[in-house]
């Protein structure tokens, strides 16, 4: 693999003016046809990309990996929408939110973990008066949720489909190979200039399964955004080194005492349930596991009631309805 790269980087060497060119006029073809659809707060120095509807108790709610807020503006906010001021972010990197500058090197190989995301969004959402929220993370996001219980003292939490423990064997060499230095600087430019819509299609079907994605999903979604380069890097280096942050943050999850609703797909083999949200209800003094039968990882789009219904759970728990 090392030689293989090696040799790669030759060949970006030798026509990385073309490979460059090309990634920039699909950047920007990208950026025009998914523009911002928010709002920006700035934090830190760092622009954070929002939407923000309703009204009622607060929710917010984090997308995750190799997505942005547009995950929940498809369909799932209007659900809501009526009882919950909702608030949608962009996680670091992905969509239009910021990454922080000392991961964003394309020679870097470290992602921002979920603890700074945490503070990162935390802070930002009370800049803009979100106060004592439900907060539910998606996937990696689900990761973010429990930093920010930890750490923030939200309202409550909804875990949906969340990565939370440490897991056996490697991600691959997707993972392995984009996330090192040498692939950030070489693979990475190579994958956003060249990647098919083909080869994205597949890879959707592939996080559905075995669901379908609904009508509309990919041309709703803007997975273009994420091959840009910096955030193909953030996405890839944050999943990357995922598990050393959840093992650290596990010894924590028994000091989470607010309610906690975490929904799982039993056909989810991307983050199992037996792995992440089983341990997961064992670990938090106070959380309710509700298993999906035969759906997969993406509960908020093919079970979206389920969802909601979990939000309602928490909210009552937490004393806000």
């Amino acid at each position: 693999m090392a030689a293989r790269l090696a040799f790669a980087g030759l060949l970006v060497a030798g026509g990385c003016g073309v490979v460059d060119r090309r990634a920039d006029a699909r950047e920007e073809q990208a950026e025009r046809a998914f523009p911002p659809i928010g709002s920006f707060v700035e934090v830190a120095g760092r622009r954070v990309h929002y939407i923000q509807a309703g009204s009622g108790p607060d929710l917010v709610l984090l997308h995750g990996a190799s997505a942005n807020l547009r995950e929940f503006t498809f369909r799932f906010i209007d659900m809501v929408k009526d009882r919950y001021r909702v608030t949608a972010f962009d996680r670091p990197g992905l969509g239009y939110t910021d990454v922080k500058s000392t991961f964003a090197d394309a020679w870097e190989n470290q992602g921002e973990p979920p603890q700074s995301q945490a503070a990162l969004l935390s802070e930002a959402a009370e800049k803009i008066g979100v106060s004592n929220p439900i907060v539910l993370g998606h996937s990696y996001g689900g990761a973010v949720a429990l930093a920010w219980g930890i750490e923030h003292d939200p309202a409550a939490l909804v875990v949906v489909s969340g990565a939370s423990q440490p897991w056996e064997g490697e991600l691959g060499p997707f993972y392995s190979v984009n996330g090192s230095r040498v692939g950030g600087t070489v693979a990475v430019p190579l994958i956003s200039a060249f990647v098919t819509p083909a080869m994205v299609k597949s890879r959707v079907a592939d996080v559905f399964r075995p669901q379908d994605a609904p009508n509309g999903y990919l041309d709703y979604i803007g997975t273009p955004l994420v091959l840009r380069r910096v955030s193909f890097r953030a996405n890839i280096r944050q999943v990357n080194t995922l598990r050393p942050q959840v093992v650290a943050m596990s010894k924590y999850y028994p000091d989470i005492t607010i309610p906690v609703e975490i929904v799982h797909g039993t056909a989810d083999d991307i983050v199992p349930l037996d792995v992440h949200a089983e341990p997961l209800a064992r670990q938090l003094p106070n959380a309710r596991l509700t298993r999906l039968e035969g759906i997969g990882h993406m509960p908020h789009q093919v079970a979206r009631g389920e969802v909601v219904a979990a939000i309602d759970r928490a909210a009552e728990r937490a004393g806000l309805r």
